[in-house]
C-alpha cells in the first residue's frame, strides 16, 4: 500500500483545487477533508463532480478557523474569541472530563458534515497532527470507531537533519494498531523520499497548492502571503 495524501481540501479554493488536479493527474492517491474549512460547500461539489468522494477522509481540525459546536467554545485550551488556535500543539495537556466531551462532539461533528455531504468517510488524519497527541489520540479513537473509520493516520516515522522525529507528547504508532486501526508501517514528507525510493506500506502527506505562478507544488510555507514550495509531481515507485 503506497498512498499520497493531499491534506486540507475545503480549506480554501486555492489548495481544494490543487487538490483536485493532483487527484485528476495521478500525482496523489487520496485526499482528506476540512469540515471547518471555508470552501466545505465547493470542494464536496468538486469532489462529486470530477467523480473522487470515494477516495476522501476526514482531516480532523482543533487549530485553525472556526468550529462546527457550540460547546468548545468554551474550552480555552482550543478556542478563543470564536476561532481556533494553535497553542494546545506547544503546550499539551490533560483535559478535564466536560473539555473530553467537548472535542468528542466537535470531532464527531466534522464527521457528520462530510457524511452529510454524502461522502463516505473511511479513514482520518488531522491538521497539525492534533489526533496523534497523547491526551487526544483517545479521543479521535472513540469517533473513528463511532463512525466506522478503520484507517488512521500514525506518527512521521522517517528522520532527516533538517526535519528530525518529534515524539515528545505524541503516542506510539503501535498504539493504533492495537487499537485495532489499519496503519501503514511508514508515514513522512514528499521531501522525506525525495533522494530515494518510495517503499511499500508507507504514506505520504503533501499539500497541493499553486505558487504565485499558478505552478502546482507541495506547500510548504508561506512567502507574501503567497502559497511557496516544491514543484509537486509522481514520487518514484520502487
Amino acid at each position: 500500500m503506497r498512498i499520497v495524501n493531499g491534506d486540507d481540501f475545503g480549506l480554501n479554493e486555492g489548495c481544494s483545487l490543487a487538490i483536485a488536479e493532483a487527484l485528476q493527474r495521478g500525482i496523489i492517491t487520496n485526499t482528506t477533508m476540512m469540515a471547518t474549512g471555508e470552501y466545505f460547500s465547493e470542494a464536496v461539489r468538486l469532489a462529486k463532480t470530477q467523480g473522487f468522494t470515494d477516495r476522501i477522509g476526514v482531516h480532523f481540525n482543533l487549530t485553525d478557523g472556526r468550529p462546527l459546536t457550540e460547546e468548545i467554545l468554551s474550552v480555552g485550551a482550543f478556542v478563543r474569541d470564536g476561532r481556533f488556535h494553535k497553542e494546545y500543539l506547544s503546550r499539551p495537556r490533560p483535559l478535564t472530563e466536560r473539555e473530553e466531551n467537548a472535542v468528542i462532539r466537535e470531532l464527531s461533528a466534522q464527521v457528520e458534515r462530510i457524511a452529510d455531504a454524502g461522502i463516505r468517510v473511511r479513514n482520518a488524519d488531522s491538521h497539525h497532527y492534533i489526533h496523534t497527541f497523547l491526551y487526544l489520540a483517545p479521543l479521535a479513537a472513540r469517533v473513528c470507531r463511532a463512525y466506522g473509520i478503520t484507517r488512521v493516520r500514525i506518527n512521521r516515522t522517517f528522520s532527516t537533519p533538517e526535519r528530525p522525529i518529534i515524539t515528545d507528547g505524541r503516542i506510539d504508532n503501535a498504539w493504533w494498531r492495537e487499537q485495532g486501526f489499519v496503519t501503514t508501517s511508514r508515514f513522512g514528507r514528499l521531501s522525506d523520499i525525495a533522494s530515494g525510493a518510495f517503499p511499500d506500506d508507507t504514506e505520504i502527506m503533501v499539500h497541493p497548492d499553486y505558487d504565485r505562478n499558478g505552478a502546482l507544488i507541495d506547500r510548504t510555507r508561506v512567502e507574501n502571503g503567497c502559497p511557496a514550495g516544491e514543484m509537486l509531481a509522481v514520487p518514484d515507485y520502487d
